[in-house]
């Protein structure tokens, strides 16, 4: 029994600790990260040449 008590003690202590883990990500705003990152683009598009034009 005494293990059964342990064990609640011990997930319980996960859950607020990761309910306080996410609010202070979402105080900080760490979750609009990836919206940011999605906007930059990868490289240039610029067009390429067809190869039939540059002869």
């Amino acid at each position: 029994m005494e293990v059964l008590t342990l064990q609640v003690f011990v997930s319980l202590v996960l859950v607020v600790i990761s309910v306080l883990g996410f609010a202070y990500s979402v105080r900080r705003r760490d979750y609009e990260h990836a919206d940011r990152l999605a906007l930059f683009p990868l490289e240039e598009d610029a067009p390429k040449p067809h190869p039939e034009q540059s002869k």
